[in-house]
């Protein structure tokens, strides 16, 4: 090993990823960690009609964020933008704890979402600075293993808290886990001395701004807040296709562009988004919706169903571990992405086989296939794509990975979330003629069948069964996608040096 991979290898380089994974750590437990607290938020404070826009307000700032703190690394450098991205998350975590009304928590959670949306993309990036490319997959395999890990502890985690301490402290709990990180990054992240010349393209960041918070309100609100077919969702929608449009027509034009668009001309950064867009997806339909199955199908409790999804995570942080490692050695990737995506695939076709006679351990085992498929895959996606451009353009490229995995998660919460419930509400019908036409399909989703009559339990439970196994049915297709561009990746050599990036 030369001199330079040694010191890339030093105590203090691997002291700073310590942080790195823990700022990973902390921004994918926030998009977790609320969900089965909101009963007990919505409780205290007295705003059930608000109840999604303390989730909304954190994805649609932490999406909107996350392609520009990619590029304005690049152009000041990772440890600013890390210690601003820190701070403001750690403000928003102990103004939400604070919160003594609806309206505050949901402008807090903005707040912190606008930190969150950099630690994220920041910390891939960072990795990069710190290791050559044939050194990342190690390290990238734990960051992929924080996104596992926060997938089923941070369920577990909110609703102890909430049940036993306080609601809040799922937000206080952030405060001396991030002055940690932010300590760390403070002493040990090296700085960039000087920083380059630039124009920093201020017209294209409010478009992109404006059309992603467009586009994901629409999404989130169809189906729920409002109907597909409501001039809210619609007239949403299309203003976000019109900033959208706008925002390529100017990225043309400008200098120096926020989001450079030949960037997507390179095969390799091409692809990783798209396969970006598909994971996001799959992984939010499986961590939402197989615990929904296990507690209102199977009957099993909310602390037991996220129990069950430890073999996930549990095949994820090792496949990824075992995978960083002989990507390291070998460097060659293309392969992994292909055999994960076919076990992603294998899983997601096992889900679509489960109903009310299916056992825990059954579902459990089925998770376990997608977990080890996407720990697998994962990582290698932003270690082709960082291996594929320039140093100067690291941050844009990583940014944008997160972003369309981000934008894939934010598409299948609303798309799937609308098929269940209208597949629900037909299926309620096929199941309890006139009485199911009565129970709402919003309210058997949240509550299950519980506080069901038992002549209508059954049928409601059957309903739900038939409604979740289209849910899964779509996830096939979406899995075979994933499939066809994880073929579609090129291989091209990792290098050994940071010199050569």
């Amino acid at each position: 090993m030369t001199a330079g991979a040694e010191a890339h290898t030093s105590r203090s380089a691997l002291v700073t990823f310590g942080a790195i994974m823990l700022a990973t750590l902390l921004a994918a437990l926030d998009q977790t960690i609320v969900a089965t607290a909101l009963p007990k938020i919505v409780s205290d404070l007295n705003g059930f009609e608000h109840l999604s826009w303390v989730v909304t307000a954190y994805l649609v700032t932490s999406t909107v964020t996350v392609p520009l703190y990619g590029k304005l690394s690049d152009l000041y450098g990772r440890r600013r933008l890390f210690l601003v991205a820190i701070t403001v998350f750690l403000i928003g975590s102990a103004l939400c704890g604070a919160a003594q009304t609806m309206g505050q928590l949901i402008a807090f959670r903005a707040l912190q979402g606008v930190g969150a949306g950099g630690l994220i993309p920041l910390s891939q990036a960072a990795i990069a600075d710190l290791f050559p490319p044939r050194e990342r997959g190690r390290y990238q395999a734990y960051i992929s293993g924080m996104w596992a890990i926060a997938a089923v502890a941070g369920p577990l985690l909110g609703g102890t808290l909430a049940d036993h301490a306080s609601w809040r402290w799922i937000f206080y709990i952030n405060i001396p886990l991030g002055l940690v990180a932010l300590v760390v990054v403070m002493r040990t992240m090296p700085s960039r001395s000087h920083i380059r010349e630039h124009r920093i393209d201020y017209l294209g960041a409010a478009l992109l701004s404006g059309a992603i918070t467009a586009i994901l309100l629409a999404t989130v609100w169809g189906g729920t807040t409002y109907a597909w077919s409501s001039w809210q969702v619609i007239g949403t929608a299309a203003t976000g296709i019109v900033l959208a449009v706008a925002f390529v027509f100017v990225e043309r034009r400008v200098a120096e562009p926020l989001l450079p668009l030949e960037l997507f001309k390179n095969r390799i950064v091409a692809v990783s988004c798209g396969a970006g867009l598909v994971i996001g997806a799959l992984l939010f339909a499986v961590t939402i919706y197989a615990p929904v199955f296990m507690q209102d199908v199977l009957g099993s409790s909310a602390t037991n169903s996220g129990a069950l999804l430890i073999p996930l995570s549990a095949g994820w942080v090792v496949s990824s571990v075992i995978v960083g490692q002989l990507v390291a050695r070998t460097g060659r990737y293309r392969i992994w992405p292909i055999l994960g995506s076919t076990l992603v695939l294998l899983g997601m076709i096992l889900m679509t086989t489960i109903d009310p006679g299916t056992s825990l351990a059954t579902v459990s085992a089925n998770l376990v296939l997608v977990g080890i498929g996407m720990g697998v895959m994962f990582q290698i996606y932003v270690i082709a794509a960082q291996n594929a451009v320039p140093v100067t353009q690291i941050g844009v490229v990583t940014g944008q990975l997160n972003f369309y995995r981000s934008m894939g998660g934010s598409f299948a919460v609303a798309g799937l979330g609308a098929l269940l419930t209208s597949r629900l509400g037909t299926e309620l019908v096929d199941q309890l003629g006139r009485a199911g036409s009565r129970i709402d399909p919003n309210q058997v989703v949240q509550s299950g069948s519980a506080q069901l009559p038992p002549r209508l339990a059954d049928g409601v439970q059957t309903a739900l069964s038939n409604s979740l196994h289209s849910v899964f049915l779509v996830c096939v297709p979406i899995a075979v996608i994933g499939l066809a561009l994880a073929f579609a990746l090129e291989e091209r050599p990792l290098r050994k040096q940071m010199a050569d990036d």
